[in-house]
């Protein structure tokens, strides 16, 4: 499958009614490429994952390679399971997001959704940055980037 070339981010709302409207930045990448069926779910319970289901059956593709008693392998689809549900844009560009998952990720009212190349996580920014504190940038980061040709 093609990269879909998700990058930067965007601050949008999460309604009443737990419908995320995905901005119009990364709404075009992926319905116009890949349709408006996705995958919505965490593996931390920190932040919404929101995975275009092509990209969400690759990832499967992957896991299925993956012996079935794999303890790494049952401990991810445990939580993705626990917290995903499949969704689909809307016409006004929406999803919702399962109220366990906007319980655990604290997203109400306005978030930021960054695109992660080819899914999107969408995080209560006043977590995120409390995240950046806690993970500074060290030179080690740059190093391991670099032995990836970064």
């Amino acid at each position: 499958m093609e990269q879909l070339g998700l990058r930067g981010s965007a601050q949008t709302r999460i309604d009443d009614k737990g419908r995320l409207k995905v901005p119009t930045v990364f709404r075009g990448a992926i319905q116009d490429r890949l349709g408006p069926d996705v995958f919505v779910t965490s593996v931390t319970g920190q932040s919404v994952r929101i995975y275009p289901m092509p990209v969400w059956i690759d990832v499967e593709l992957k896991l299925s390679k993956m012996p079935s008693d794999h303890p790494s392998r049952l401990k991810f689809l445990d939580r993705v399971n626990y917290f995903g549900q499949a969704s689909e844009l809307d016409g006004q560009g929406r999803i919702v997001v399962p109220q366990l998952l906007r319980d655990s990720a604290s997203i109400v009212g306005d978030v930021r959704v960054f695109g992660k190349i080819d899914y999107l996580e969408v995080w209560n920014e006043e977590r995120f940055v409390q995240k950046l504190l806690r993970e500074p940038w060290m030179d080690e980061d740059g190093f391991k980037l670099s032995e990836h040709g970064m």
